[in-house]
């Protein structure tokens, strides 16, 4: 079963000339859902995960189930001021101007080995922000894990350039 059959795309949004991808197609669809968890844990299942870190929100989606059934910890990393507990956080670039992404300061500790994981991977923003963070708290990020690749937009190099490796279950070029 193709995964990439179960995403839809919608020409046009947020903006004109973005293609959205999206996984909602794929998520409520049992079997999608259950193939896309399935090939994830099985590329992972004998690396010595600690925990899998999921970036809101659609990474909580995916990553929740596989620390599930990797039977390690789960971690969100949240935009500013959305998690209760103390954090640290790091400030990212968007487009037009930044953003801030924060975990908690017990979730990760030294040593620990990281899975990240998110629906998606463009400019890499986010995910670069997250490795940063990750790595501060002395986590070592084992691989970048994403359902979706836009190889177009730079993210996965942008991630290889920090020394990380990257994984991802489809791909969609520019249309």
């Amino acid at each position: 079963m193709p995964i990439k059959s179960r995403i839809r795309t919608i020409p046009h949004h947020p903006h004109p000339g973005i293609m959205f991808r999206d996984i909602t197609t794929l998520l409520k669809d049992p079997v999608g859902l259950r193939t896309t968890v399935q090939e994830i844990v099985k590329r992972y299942q004998s690396q010595h995960i600690n925990k899998v870190v999921g970036i809101e929100s659609r990474g909580f989606i995916i990553g929740a189930p596989v620390a599930y059934q990797l039977e390690t910890g789960f971690v969100p990393i949240r935009k500013q001021n959305k998690l209760p507990a103390q954090t640290v956080g790091r400030d990212y670039q968007l487009e037009y101007g930044s953003d801030r992404i924060e975990i908690h300061v017990d979730a990760i500790q030294s040593g620990d080995r990281i899975l990240l994981v998110d629906d998606l991977i463009a400019t890499g923003g986010t995910a670069e922000a997250a490795v940063r963070l990750i790595r501060e708290m002395g986590g070592e990020v084992i691989e970048c894990c994403f359902v979706i690749d836009l190889p177009d937009a730079g993210g996965r190099k942008r991630l290889e350039q920090l020394g990380c490796k990257v994984f991802c279950l489809c791909e969609f070029d520019d249309d």
